[in-house]
C-alpha cells in the first residue's frame, strides 16, 4: 500500500531490530500518519515513533494487557482514527499479533501488517555472514528454547531441530543459556560449532560476540546477557573462507539471463552438478 492511510484502521508495524533507520519506509509513513501510536518502550527505540504528527496519542504498551489496548481499537473504529501498533522486529515473529487480529475482527475494525527487519537478519548482517551456504546449510530454523513461561508444542524441541545441523536462530532463550547450550549439543552440533550472540543488535549499545557452542553459556554469563539477545548457531557461520561457492554466479551455470561458458559448465558437470 502506498500514499495516505485511511482512518478506522489498525496497522501492525514492524519496527525492525532497533536502529531508527532500519524501519521500512512504509512503516515510518504509517507511524507519521497515525492518530494513535501504540508501542512498547521496553523493546522499541523512542526514535522510531519520534516522527509522529502533532496531536497524535502515544501509548506505551510495555505494561499494558490486550484488554487495556482493546478500547483504543474501539475508539479508532468509532472515531475513524488510524492506529499504528508498533512491534519490535517483524510482527509475524513472536509478536502476539494473532490475538490482536482476533480482537479487531470481533469489534469490526480492519487491519493490515507491515513487515520489519528481524533480529536474526540484523545479527547476520552485523556479523557479515550468510546463513545459507551451498552444501553447508540451506535452511534456517527459527525457534526458542522449550520449558519457559510460554509452552511449546510437544514436538518442537531445540535438540530435535538441532539434529538437522543447519543454521538456527534462537529467540527468547538468553536467560536459560546453560539449558540452551546443553540442548544444542544433545541434538548433535559439535562443540566447536560457531555461534554468534547478538545483544541489542543495531542499537547504539549493540554487542556482537563470536564463540564456540561449548562456550555459549559461559560467554553469555560473563556479559550478563539475559534478554534482548538473539543467538545464531551453525556451521555456515564460520569465519573461514567458504568451501563451496554458489552456482548462481558460477560462469558454468546457465540460467534465463546468462549462457554458460562451455569449459566452466563441463567442470561443474564433472563435479556432479547440473550446469
Amino acid at each position: 500500500m502506498s500514499g495516505d492511510y485511511p482512518g478506522g484502521l489498525v496497522v501492525f508495524v514492524g519496527a525492525g531490530p532497533g536502529a531508527p533507520d532500519l524501519i521500512t519506509l512504509r512503516g515510518a509513513r504509517a507511524i507519521a500518519q497515525a492518530d494513535i501510536i501504540i508501542w512498547a518502550s521496553s523493546l522499541v527505540s523512542p526514535d522510531i515513533v519520534a516522527g509522529h504528527k502533532p496531536g497524535a496519542l502515544l501509548v506505551d504498551s510495555a505494561s499494558a494487557s490486550l484488554e487495556d489496548i482493546t478500547p483504543l481499537y474501539e475508539r479508532a473504529r468509532d472515531e475513524d482514527l488510524l492506529v499504528a501498533r508498533v512491534h519490535t522486529g517483524d510482527p509475524a515473529i513472536y509478536g502476539a499479533t494473532a490475538e490482536q487480529r482476533d480482537v479487531c475482527r470481533r469489534i469490526g475494525i480492519p487491519f493490515q501488517s507491515i513487515p520489519g527487519v528481524s533480529a536474526f537478519s540484523a545479527a547476520a548482517s552485523a556479523a557479515e555472514v550468510e546463513i545459507t551456504l551451498p552444501e553447508v546449510a540451506q535452511s534456517l530454523v527459527l525457534t526458542r528454547l522449550e520449558g519457559g513461561r510460554t509452552p511449546m508444542p510437544p514436538r518442537e524441541r531445540v535438540r530435535e531441530f538441532a539434529r538437522h545441523g543447519t543454521t538456527m536462530a534462537l529467540y527468547l532463550s538468553a536467560a536459560r543459556n546453560r539449558a540452551l547450550q546443553e540442548e544444542l549439543l544433545a541434538g548433535g552440533y559439535p562443540p566447536e560449532t560457531p555461534v554468534i550472540i547478538g545483544h541489542k543488535v543495531s542499537w547504539a549499545d549493540e554487542v556482537l560476540l563470536r564463540c564456540r557452542l561449548d562456550e555459549l553459556s559461559s560467554t553469555m554469563k560473563d556479559h550478563k546477557f539475559w534478554k534482548h539477545t538473539v543467538i545464531l548457531v551453525g556451521p555456515a557461520l564460520a569465519e573461514a573462507p567458504v568451501v563451496k561457492r554458489s552456482h548462481l554466479y558460477h560462469p558454468g551455470f546457465r540460467h534465463e539471463y546468462r549462457a554458460a561458458e562451455p569449459d566452466a559448465a563441463r567442470a561443474l558437470r564433472e563435479k556432479g552438478a547440473r550446469a
